[in-house]
């Protein structure tokens, strides 16, 4: 069965093929900005990327080229060398290592190439040369270049953004865009190229246009035009990418190659916690390792994030992690007990339900239907083979969760009460009874978590 995903352009279930001759499935997805830890939302999409990269590896063996880009030079990696008074080169480096070490954690298979937007800046000077040349950018007085929407017809089929949004000063053209200049023609054109501004320091490179550096979306279409090619098969990320970034991405590749950028687009949906956005105001926006200092498992983490279909919002919250970590034991249990010779496959259909639309929950009813059933008779290799395309990787004993004393919890309770009774100086006194206790206690909007103190 190919893999039938829906297709954000022309919002549509189409199969995946490769389109080149040379039979390689063609394969991009937008990586992160290396100026902090990577939260849980942000690896709900690169974890569904990894699975359909697994899917892909075993629908076309050895033929699959998968690029994933890494953002180190932009406003925000340039803010934060500023404000820590370090090199970008040294920040971006320990946050390009964190990353790594947290997709590992997650069993979510290294990009054949890797690009970096400092590592591509001739490529990406060569881009905006050639815009401009046809004429699709315009340079402006402080050394900026732009691209120039009006000059692409196709812009806004990807997102289906109306042409009376792009007017100069809407939500959509201004909102997203207001940090690059006021020099633009028009509100909804986009800095190919930025002029050099005192808050960016060393950080500049020589261009025909003066010193400068690169606009954030220009840099996924020259690294993907150089290690995938003019037209790839497959771009995929997360739906806040989908406007402005992809639909950029699309106008400045197309204009500049003249031909199809991307034949199919694939959008994960975002990822709430405790039924709301990530916001650190709401105490909500969580790291891999503030989970796993919770005592929670990397394995427990991936499961609970496949646990809803990639194209819907999944409302995460830390009840999930043990029942993922359960799940995750019946399992290791299966694995065990399976013998060789067994030749059924009651698996399949799991296989079947992913490559469907990527549907993770379908195929996890149909996996641990077949669990109920028992192991007799079961190929080993069938249920290795749906393990390997969910990325659950059963060797390593997951992590039990730490359970919380009920000394803690009843602690907690009270400050809660002195809190919600404006109590200030006995709700100080609790936290500190808790804190003494070697836990945490950290206070949302609506409730609270406890966590072991980091020591």
């Amino acid at each position: 069965m190919p893999i039938r995903l829906f297709d954000s352009l022309s919002r549509d279930y189409r199969e995946l093929h490769p389109a080149q001759p040379d039979g390689v499935f063609r394969f991009y997805n937008c990586g992160p900005t290396v100026y902090a830890p990577a939260h849980i939302g942000n690896f709900r999409t690169f974890v569904v990327n990894d699975l359909l990269r697994r899917l892909l590896e075993l629908e076309f063996p050895d033929k699959v080229k998968h690029v994933r880009n890494l953002t180190d030079v932009d406003d925000k990696t340039i803010r934060r060398a500023r404000e820590e008074s370090r090199p970008l080169a040294e920040v971006t480096k320990q946050w390009t290592d964190k990353f790594h070490a947290d997709c590992a954690a997650l069993n979510c298979l290294s990009p054949h190439v890797e690009p970096t937007a400092t590592g591509h800046i001739p490529e990406q000077i060569d881009m905006i040369a050639a815009l401009e040349r046809r004429g699709h950018a315009y340079r402006t007085d402080d050394g900026s270049v732009y691209f120039k929407v009006s000059s692409f017809d196709g812009y806004g089929a990807l997102s289906r953004v109306k042409e009376r949004e792009l007017r100069v000063g809407s939500a959509l053209a201004g909102k997203p865009q207001t940090h690059d200049a006021d020099e633009k023609e028009d509100g909804s054109d986009f800095a190919l190229w930025k002029g050099h501004k005192p808050d960016d320091g060393d950080t500049f490179w020589p261009s025909p246009w003066g010193q400068g550096r690169p606009g954030w979306h220009i840099e996924c279409s020259a690294m993907s035009k150089k290690h995938l090619g003019d037209t790839i098969d497959l771009h995929t990320g997360g739906v806040d990418l989908l406007f402005p970034h992809h639909e950029n991405e699309i106008a400045q590749s197309q204009c500049c190659n003249g031909t199809l950028f991307a034949h199919h687009w694939y959008h994960s949906e975002h990822l709430l916690v405790d039924g709301k956005k990530m916001s650190k105001s709401l105490g909500n926006l969580y790291t891999l390792d503030q989970l796993k200092e919770m005592g929670h498992s990397p394995a427990a983490l991936r499961y609970a994030l496949l646990a809803g279909h990639p194209r819907k919002q999944l409302n995460f919250t830390l009840e999930a992690l043990p029942a993922a970590e359960k799940a995750l034991a019946q399992l290791r249990a299966f694995r065990a007990a399976l013998t060789p010779g067994g030749n059924s496959d009651p698996f399949a259909p799991a296989l079947a339900a992913l490559q469907d639309d990527l549907n993770t929950p379908h195929a996890l009813g149909i996996v641990f239907t077949a669990l109920h059933a028992g192991p007799t008779g079961v190929a080993p290799a069938a249920f290795d083979r749906v393990l390997f395309a969910l990325g659950l990787d059963l060797t390593e004993p997951a992590k039990p969760a730490t359970a919380t004393p009920p000394e803690v919890t009843d602690l907690a309770e009270q400050r809660w009460a002195a809190k919600a009774a404006k109590n200030w100086a006995e709700a100080d006194r609790l936290r500190g009874a808790i804190a003494a206790l070697g836990w945490s206690m950290l206070d949302r909007k609506d409730g609270y978590a406890l966590e072991p103190a980091k020591k």
